[in-house]
């Protein structure tokens, strides 16, 4: 029997040549500069770096497709060498290689399997190209080019290139991550900031400005813009947010227009160009590039349209970015719906007080008034001396001035406030609102043809300024006196026709540090017009209280 030969030693394995061992350090920099910061900038040139001088690359680059797929891929090159003219895409973007999951080696021939490479691998003799992936989707290349010496690629370099497209997909996919996340943050809060502006009971319309201003803020645009619905089924800029804002404050966008059409309905408008796309045939609109219209909705009911419009040349709304928008466009909505539902509340309570008042008036100041002119008639008959008999005849005929005077106030305050009217009468309406919680009634006057010669969009804005102005009074002032004048006859200082409003108190006058919200709304309104606004010293005693100056062409 033959004696088995005692087990040796097991042979030994080739350990990491020294070439290998030199090159450990510098791939963990890669991965702590990878993981310290969510810019991904550094970390990408560190990678470009580091994978042309482990590999001998004289060329490395990477491409990057937008994240959704829709914009502009980013396309950063270290180093120079043949191997540019096989990646030379620019950034064009990733084409199908998002859809590609092989390794090339030009210049050997060799593949990890016999699939379609994708578009940005590299094309030139003796080059590699190693897909990024992130969580799973291939959005990049990691193109390496021009080996020193003339030599392909081997084995070890592949293996250096896919932990490096590993390390370039970590800093990717952890910085678009952390930036969705602020861009989410900032929305909600921009989403908070309107909810409150329009909850806050201020002015209707510096709430719709606040809409504007966040939603050009948030989404990066050269403009925000609030629509409102109209009667015809049109939509009216009521609010405009812009470096310099447009004189269209006010303008209607008619209903044939195929964007109102479909804001009004309730679906979403998004145009890569304004200047060349058939549906914005407004010459101001041809200003803009990319251009995003969304509808705001509440519970099934349109109440107008968000409008974000970058400036020419400027990239597209991404998929993420319109999901943003769609959000902070609802959330508006519902505030705006509760806030309308709010002034109702309030508009029905001053209703129920003006008819308080009015029968009050008519039940008891009229009667007392009544029964006291008849005990002064009776007097006056008995008499005995002439003197006090015309006398007390006058104190009769004032009492019968006075009741008209209360019987027609009783009249204006049961007035429907949907009553159409002209511009006379929708400032004694506005005049009549605020006598209740001033306590008295402002005074008024008119100077030349104000409803004939004011246009309907001048006298709308003119009631909103004046109702600015009465609320300011009402809530700032403590006024005792007020002086409302309406004057059709100003020459504007560029030669033009236009009217002036001006609401003059005895107040306390503008407070030092003061919110200037509603002035500077005002100014907003008339600069739109093509008008301006201002104040000055009041009519107290040495110009105590405020004036408020707004005026505008017809």
């Amino acid at each position: 029997m033959t004696a088995e030969p005692s087990p040796g030693p097991p042979p030994s394995r080739p350990g990491p040549s020294a070439e290998s061992r030199e090159r450990v350090p510098r791939l963990l920099e890669v991965m702590r500069c990878v993981g310290s910061g969510p810019d991904p900038r550094t970390a990408l040139d560190r990678i470009r770096e580091t994978a042309a001088a482990l590999t001998g690359a004289r060329y490395a680059a990477i491409g990057v497709a937008a994240e959704d797929g829709e914009g502009p891929a980013d396309f950063g090159r270290h180093g120079t060498g043949q191997g540019q003219h096989g990646t030379g895409h620019g950034r064009h973007g990733t084409g199908q290689g998002q859809h590609g999951t092989d390794i090339l080696r030009h210049g050997t021939d060799e593949r990890d399997d016999h699939r379609t490479g994708p578009a940005e691998h590299p094309s030139a003799p003796g080059s590699l190209g190693v897909p990024i992936r992130v969580r799973g989707e291939v959005l990049g290349t990691l193109c390496l080019g021009d080996k020193r010496g003339g030599e392909p690629f081997d084995e070890e370099d592949l293996v250096l290139a896919r932990v490096l497209a590993a390390e370039a997909g970590i800093a990717i996919g952890n910085a678009r991550l952390y930036e969705a996340a602020r861009q989410r943050e900032r929305w909600i809060d921009g989403s908070v900031a309107v909810t409150t502006a329009l909850l806050s009971g201020d002015d209707t319309d510096d709430a719709l400005q606040v809409v504007a201003e966040q939603a050009r803020r948030l989404s990066g645009a050269a403009a925000g813009v609030v629509l409102l619905p109209v009667d015809g089924g049109g939509l009216e800029i009521a609010a405009v947010s812009a470096p310099r804002p447009p004189e269209t404050l006010g303008t209607v966008v008619p209903p044939s227009s195929g964007i109102a059409t479909e804001l009004l309905a309730g679906r979403s408008v998004r145009v890569d160009d304004a200047a060349t796309d058939p549906r914005l045939a407004d010459g101001l609109a041809r200003a803009y590039g990319p251009v995003l219209l969304l509808p705001l909705c509440s519970d099934g009911r349109v109440l107008g349209g968000l409008v974000m419009a970058r400036a020419r040349g400027e990239r597209p709304f991404t998929r993420a970015e319109r999901d943003l928008a769609d959000g902070f466009a609802a959330q508006a909505a519902l505030a705006l719906m509760v806030a309308e539902a709010q002034r109702d509340r309030e508009r029905l309570a001053v209703l129920e007080d003006r008819d308080r008042i009015a029968r009050d008036l008519h039940d008891l100041v009229i009667q007392r008034l009544f029964a006291t002119g008849m005990l002064l008639e009776d007097a006056q008959r008995e008499a005995a001396v002439a003197e006090v008999g015309d006398g007390v005849g006058r104190a009769v005929d004032g009492l019968d001035v006075t009741i008209q005077e209360i019987r027609s106030a009783v009249f204006a305050l049961r007035q429907p406030a949907e009553e159409p009217s002209g511009l006379r009468t929708r400032v004694r309406r506005e005049i009549a609102m605020a006598a209740v919680p001033l306590g008295f009634t402002p005074a008024h006057r008119w100077v030349g043809p104000v409803d004939s010669a004011v246009g309907e969009t001048t006298g709308k804005n003119l009631i909103a300024a004046l109702r600015e102005a009465l609320s300011n009074a009402f809530r700032h002032a403590g006024a005792s006196r007020i002086e409302v004048v309406v004057d059709a006859t100003v020459t504007l200082p560029d030669g033009r026709p236009g009217v002036r409003l001006t609401v003059a108190d005895d107040g306390v006058g503008l407070r030092a540090g003061g919110r200037r919200s509603g002035l500077r709304n005002l100014e907003r309104r008339a600069e739109s017009l093509g008008g301006a606004s201002w104040t000055g010293p009041g009519i107290g005693p040495d110009g105590a209280g405020t004036t408020v100056v707004w005026e505008a062409p017809y």
